[in-house]
């Protein structure tokens, strides 16, 4: 029994060993494919990592890639334009230097022209002294022969020779009074301007720096005064000009000497009547809508005229003073239309030279601009017109164009002489000022029978539009001392008989000719 129980117990210690060893070895399959399972999870989520690094990684490639090409792109860009803002600054300067190298060639041209003048002069001199030379030995061959001479034939020669001698001393002082005139003459002619203008100054503000505004009745005046006055100072205030009410019927005179603030006043006057109510905030209204339809239309004015000649890129506020000058004259000529003329003109001339037409027309356009700014800025409209395109970036060649258009600084380019030759060419040209066709016509005719009618005189001819006369003389019946003697007698003849505006130049030509023979 006790064998059986022993037994027993050893079979189920055997048993239960063997069940653990059995259960032990299920568990720890279990938990190999377990952590077999958990391993293959832990590659697949390393081979995902992976990927994704591997995938972020290419991307941040890429994009250092992109950003690296971009970068050197953009390099390459901003050397290129370095590169062609280089070109053009050379392109400018070579533009510049071969006109400076052309105005120099001109120059030494003019110089070897002027030495053979001075060659030509000092054979003349030469000849005259040899000429004089000959004369004093025949007077002293014929004083010599005095003796055979009666008293009044003595005389006769004598006086004869003293009067050639005076002649020739008188012509000579003439020319030294004549220059020493010129020096004294800017400040003499300052004076006689001063005085002009104090007599005729009144008569010309009169009609310059007024407008006139009708009025359906003489019940409007008192609105525009208002009540003690308060609308009149609003509308002088706000307008910036004098509005002047008197006794003369239906009538309002706008008194500015800006013709623009002129302008802008009138409209406001006029909308002011047109709508009935007349106050200072309706004031100021309507100067606001009238200003700004003034700007829109002398943008416009300047828009078109650019258009017209054919020009770009010009700033607004430039092309304002441009159409601003359709309000302007000068000798009754509209201003406006001789900024085009003067455009085109510049322009042709500047073909003709093979230089840049669209530069000089544009020169050619704004060259009178100051006229129109306000009168409060100093200096010429030369100046003043100069220094206003400079401050809105025009290139420095049409600023010192306009600048040097009346001589206020010394013209330095092609550029700068053709501005002035087309704006002379465009005021002068007959019809474009005051006198009439006809009376133009007349005024040259009657020049040259005045100068045609003086001994010694081959032909002459009437230049810049009356403005200067050359007269070509014989050889034979002038010399040269005589010449400066015929022009001063021309001048006093034409002064006495004729009456013209301005001055009138005699320029005297004596040409000296040698024929040869080959035989």
């Amino acid at each position: 029994m006790d064998i059986l129980v022993i037994l027993a117990s050893v079979l189920f210690l055997v048993l239960g060993s063997a069940l653990g060893y059995f259960f032990r070895q299920r568990a720890a399959e279990a938990e190999l494919k377990e952590r077999e399972a958990n391993g293959d999870k832990i590659i697949e989520k390393a081979k995902e990592s992976a990927s994704d690094i591997k995938y972020k990684a290419r991307k941040e490639a890429k994009d250092i890639v992109n950003e690296e090409r971009q970068q050197f792109e953009n390099e390459v860009k901003n050397r290129e334009r370095d590169i062609k803002g280089q070109e053009k600054g050379i392109q400018t300067k070579e533009a510049k230097l071969e006109a400076k190298l052309e105005q120099i060639e001109k120059e030494a041209q003019r110089i070897k022209a002027q030495e053979g003048e001075v060659v030509d002069l000092k054979k003349r001199v030469e000849k005259e002294i040899e000429k004089y030379r000959e004369r004093q030995n025949e007077i002293s061959i014929k004083l010599s022969e005095v003796a055979g001479l009666t008293r009044d034939q003595a005389k006769q020669e004598l006086v004869q020779t003293m009067e050639e001698a005076a002649r020739v001393d008188f012509a000579k002082m003439a020319k030294r009074l004549e220059e020493e005139a010129k020096e004294e003459a800017e400040s003499q002619a300052k004076r006689l301007v001063g005085i002009a203008i104090q007599r005729f100054a009144g008569e010309y503000v009169a009609e310059k720096t007024i407008s006139t505004v009708d009025l359906p009745s003489d019940d409007v005046k008192g609105r525009l005064i208002g009540r003690e006055g308060r609308n009149i100072r609003a509308f002088e205030q706000i307008c910036g000009v004098d509005l002047i009410i008197d006794d003369t019927p239906e009538v309002v005179v706008i008194s500015s000497f800006n013709v623009i603030r002129r302008e802008v006043s009138r409209r406001t006057i006029e909308k002011l009547i047109a709508d009935g109510r007349i106050h200072p905030a309706k004031i100021e209204e309507f100067h606001d809508k009238a200003k700004s339809e003034m700007d829109k239309q002398l943008l416009d004015l300047g828009q078109k005229a650019q258009m017209e000649i054919g020009v770009h890129g010009i700033h607004p506020e430039i092309l304002k003073l441009v159409g601003a000058l359709n309000w302007r004259t000068s000798y009754t000529q509209n201003q406006y239309q001789h900024a085009i003329e003067a455009a085109f003109i510049c322009g042709a001339m500047a073909s003709e030279m093979g230089l840049n037409v669209k530069q000089a027309r544009r020169a050619g356009l704004l060259h009178d601009v100051g006229k129109v700014i306000d009168a409060s800025a100093e200096g010429s409209h030369a100046v003043i017109g100069a220094d206003f395109v400079k401050k809105y970036g025009e290139d420095p060649d049409i600023v010192h164009a306009i600048r040097a258009h009346h001589d206020d600084e010394k013209p330095e380019s092609v550029l700068a002489h053709l501005v002035a030759a087309s704006d002379a060419l465009s005021g002068a040209r007959p019809g474009a000022r005051k006198a009439m066709m006809e009376s133009y016509v007349s005024r040259l005719t009657d020049i040259e029978e005045i100068v045609n009618s003086f001994d010694g005189v081959s032909r002459s001819y009437a230049i810049s539009g009356g403005r200067e006369v050359r007269v070509f003389v014989e050889n034979e019946h002038v010399s040269d001392e005589e010449t400066v003697l015929l022009s001063r007698d021309i001048a006093k003849k034409i002064e006495e008989e004729m009456s013209y505006p301005g001055t009138i130049k005699i320029t005297v030509l004596r040409e000296t000719k040698a024929v040869g023979v080959a035989r």
